[in-house]
């Protein structure tokens, strides 16, 4: 960071680099996670799409058939991969988890990590999936509050590049492509599970995801009309996402009245976010994001802070078992169909949705509102994409419910005798506040995010 502040002259492209490294390192809210050699033994990646394409349904099936892993209790899920570009041999890892509950019925839900590079196993291991990793790294336990007690749970690695996901140079550049390497992962899937095609189908996701659950249900809601297999988008929801920096990354109000800064810096970076809103309005992306780096080094230069996800810890959260090492093991990767795959987490993703960042997605956003139910939810403890900041976008949309949602009542949501938090409905849009939650809502509030999640897709009210 200090390399930014440096007076020296630099040339353009040096300086761009330099910041796309640092900021991208500094938005990405996930543990960096080391890459482990590649054991000989742990054979091939399982490439579905030909199987699909040529028909042969039932074997991709077999094929993709996770084999048991110590601990798992004997839960039923499929991995592996779907071409989604063979110009550049990209390919999406997904892991799928059928419900525990009743699998013809329950909704479908993608759950999407963010960064951007963040590997959605994150997701599985340390939120909401079935089960979690001892501390030995060894071997698997029961989550209490899973999300496939009630859903059918798809797991993908997004965008390519990311985790077990993998391409030949094809990496997304923009929020367009994003939607529609997706979708096609989307299309195969329903493709390799056609019974759940009815099913009603959520896309799901936090951070950066903000952005990527916007696109890929804007893809999906301009390419059904003309599709084959006609998905069955219900609804979106975005934990904590980032999806219109333009007017979400203003911090200086938010962090002086949480004490963290004093005036005389609430009014410095003033200065720089309307600079910040300046380039941003002019479409100067790199530029824009320089500031928001600026900003966030000088806040925590000032204030001691390393991690700006939860601001009880300023150094970061804590977490459970090394899920990294785990998925990386031989006898892993051979179960879970990855194979030799290298395991991603070298921020090359990030580099590359550079110009992308600064960008929203607010007129998508917009559009679905007219056609889908639409959740918006936040932990009370995040600065990253804090609640206050989320709510000024939200104010922002232009869409039929607008005016209701601004004089719209809030009111208490109640899991057992626990104030979980807070909400607003207006239309098709439910805000919600989590409390007691930083950035990882169901990492930090697992309970709550479950009853969250359920109410949503189940279409039950929080009052």
């Amino acid at each position: 960071m200090l390399l930014l502040r440096m007076k020296l002259i630099i040339s353009p492209i040096l300086l761009v680099l330099i910041c796309v490294h640092v900021a991208v390192g500094v938005f990405n809210p996930y543990p960096k996670i080391k890459t482990l050699p590649i054991p000989e033994s742990a054979g091939k990646p399982l490439i579905l799409t030909p199987l699909i394409e040529s028909g042969k349904i039932a074997e991709a099936r077999k094929e993709s058939r996770v084999l048991p892993l110590f601990g798992d209790r004997g839960i039923e899920s499929y991995s592996g991969y779907f071409t989604v570009n063979k110009n550049f041999n990209s390919n999406l890892f997904f892991w799928f988890f059928p419900s525990q509950g009743s699998i013809s019925d329950d909704p479908v839900i993608l759950w999407l990590q963010g960064g951007p590079g963040a590997s959605s196993l994150y997701g599985l291991f340390e939120e909401h999936g079935p089960f979690i990793v001892d501390k030995s790294g060894s071997k698997l336990l029961p989550r209490k509050y899973s999300w496939i007690k009630q859903h059918n749970v798809i797991y993908i690695d997004n965008p390519v590049g990311t985790g077990y996901s993998f391409t030949d140079g094809g990496y997304a550049k923009n929020e367009t492509a994003v939607g529609n390497d997706l979708y096609s992962a989307v299309i195969q899937f329903f493709k390799l599970f056609p019974e759940l095609q009815s099913n009603p189908f959520f896309v799901t996701g936090e951070s950066y995801a903000g952005k990527y659950v916007p696109a890929l249900s804007y893809t999906i809601h301009t390419k059904n009309p003309n599709s084959t297999i006609k998905i069955n988008l219900n609804g979106l929801a975005m934990g904590n996402g980032l999806s219109d920096p333009l007017h979400m990354l203003k911090y200086a109000d938010y962090v002086y009245q949480l004490g963290l800064i004093d005036s005389n810096t609430c009014n410095q970076l003033h200065v720089q976010e309307d600079l910040g809103q300046k380039y941003m309005e002019n479409k100067q992306w790199a530029k824009a994001y320089e500031v928001f780096e600026d900003i966030l080094a000088k806040i925590g230069g000032l204030t001691g802070f390393s991690s700006y996800y939860n601001y009880l810890y300023a150094n970061g959260e804590s977490f459970g078992g090394d899920f990294s090492s785990y998925i990386q093991q031989s006898h892993v990767r051979e179960a879970i169909h990855v194979g030799n795959a290298e395991f991603h987490d070298d921020r090359t993703v990030g580099r590359n949705l550079m110009e992308d960042f600064m960008q929203s997605v607010k007129p998508w956003i917009e559009e679905l509102l007219e056609h889908y139910r639409v959740l918006v939810y936040n932990g009370q403890l995040d600065i990253i994409v804090a609640y206050p900041l989320t709510v000024s976008y939200l104010n922002t949309l232009h869409w039929s419910s607008a005016a209701e949602y601004k004089i719209a009542s809030r009111f208490p949501w109640h899991v057992g005798k626990d104030i979980a938090g807070y909400v607003k409905t207006a239309g098709n849009l439910t805000e919600v506040l989590v409390r007691d939650a930083g950035h990882m809502v169901p990492s930090d509030q697992p309970k709550w995010a479950l009853d969250l999640i359920g109410r949503f897709t189940s279409n039950k009210p929080f009052h």
